[in-house]
């Protein structure tokens, strides 16, 4: 029974569906199609992806190493520099300094000036000198006299005591007034030199060739001269050549002089070993000297030697007190490897460079620097004349990595 009524609606549902109206039909139609639209996207973004699934993306192309600027080590004669501050001062130095008492009358130089030896400076009022000059002068005069009065004397005297009519006493009295004449004619002798010496005392002169400084005393003022403090008038200093003092530390010094026991560096005491110096503002030595002195031990209190070269100075344009740098040569000539500081890496407490191996890998090798000559650093240890370093680029390079290394221009950073 059950089963009937199945089978009946399931054919009154078919009959139906054949005796539905064509609006409805139309509208079924519709509602399919819509539907068809919505999943359609979906359909295609599955079909894209089904499709790649069983394909690899492309690999990409492997970097290519960096590029880097290698070139080999100078080779050259070199030799080494120790370097110390100095200051100038003149190889001789006067003050001048009045040697009579005096007004004085007139000032002959100009400040500042370049004067000869023998150049008129100051003139002190004479006139005082001039009188006692005169004076002694006229002492010496009279001395003459009395001595020439008492040879007379005297000769007569030995003339007479032949035939016994003076005593030998009188000729002994006579022989005696005659040396004391001939004293005091020496004192009035010694007193008109010295009144002329003071007269031409008066006249300051240069006692040597060199630049003046200013005048000290002007025209009208009185001057102690040397019998009690002698009066200051003015200083002279020599120009050319010049000194430079400076202080070479004890360490330099033992350096040194191992050098010197090893044979490989003269001494400076023996030897006028070469400087160079440099003055403030200038990048590079401008005038060459020689050493001159070493004193006999170092300071307690610096742990110093004092040195001393000379240095010419045609134009005199080096004045005393101006510093300077000094260098000193530190060894003999030697064979050394050198290479622009900016190769040079550090890494913690040394210093190293990057070399390109046979293989375009970089190695770091650990090397001892030495000083600057000519720009260029020393190299002492560490380091084959034909090894290939990278002089630009470093920071690109990475130690056991690849580069293309590129030879630096001639010229250029090696």
């Amino acid at each position: 029974m059950a089963g009937s009524i199945d089978r009946r609606n399931c054919a009154g549902d078919m009959q139906l569906s054949a005796t539905e109206n064509p609006e409805r039909l139309a509208q079924i139609q519709n509602f399919n199609l819509y539907s068809l639209r919505a999943l359609a996207p979906l359909m295609v973004l599955l079909a894209v992806a089904l499709s790649g699934c069983g394909d690899k993306p492309p690999a990409q192309a492997a970097a290519a190493p960096p590029p880097v600027t290698v070139a080999q080590p100078t080779k050259r004669t070199v030799t080494d520099w120790d370097e110390f501050t100095g200051r100038f001062e003149a190889v001789e130095e006067v003050q001048v300094r009045a040697r009579v008492g005096g007004f004085v009358t007139s000032v002959e130089f100009r400040d500042g000036a370049i004067v000869r030896a023998g150049d008129l400076l100051y003139v002190i009022d004479s006139r005082p000198f001039e009188a006692v000059a005169l004076q002694a002068d006229g002492q010496l005069s009279d001395a003459r006299a009395k001595a020439e009065l008492a040879k007379r004397e005297l000769d007569r005297a030995l003339t007479l005591v032949q035939t016994s009519a003076v005593s030998e006493s009188i000729v002994d009295q006579r022989r005696q007034t005659l040396q004391a004449a001939h004293a005091a004619e020496t004192q009035a002798e010694g007193a008109l030199k010295a009144a002329k010496l003071n007269i031409e005392f008066t006249h300051v002169l240069a006692p040597m060739a060199g630049r003046v400084s200013r005048h000290l005393v002007s025209v009208g003022n009185l001057v102690q001269g040397s019998e009690g403090n002698a009066t200051l008038l003015t200083s002279i200093v020599t120009l050319d050549p010049i000194y430079i003092y400076f202080d070479v530390d004890e360490a330099t010094y033992l350096k040194n002089n191992k050098l010197w026991f090893e044979g490989r560096r003269p001494s400076s005491r023996d030897t006028p070993n070469p400087v160079q110096v440099t003055l403030t503002g200038e990048t590079k030595p401008s005038h060459d000297g020689k050493m001159d002195f070493l004193d006999n031990r170092l300071d307690v209190s610096t742990g110093t030697l004092r040195s001393r070269a000379v240095i010419p100075n045609k134009d005199l344009s080096i004045l005393p007190g101006q510093f300077g740098r000094v260098r000193l040569i530190g060894s003999s000539p030697y064979e050394a490897l050198l290479l622009p500081d900016t190769a040079i890496a550090t890494d913690q407490s040394r210093k190293i460079v990057f070399v390109v191996k046979d293989d375009n890998t970089v190695e770091a090798k650990p090397v001892t620097l030495g000083p600057l000559d000519e720009g260029l650093r020393v190299i002492r240890e560490g380091l084959k004349a034909e090894d290939r370093v990278i002089v630009d680029g470093i920071q690109r390079a990475r130690v056991g990595a690849k580069v293309t290394p590129q030879a630096a221009p001639a010229g250029g950073k090696s």
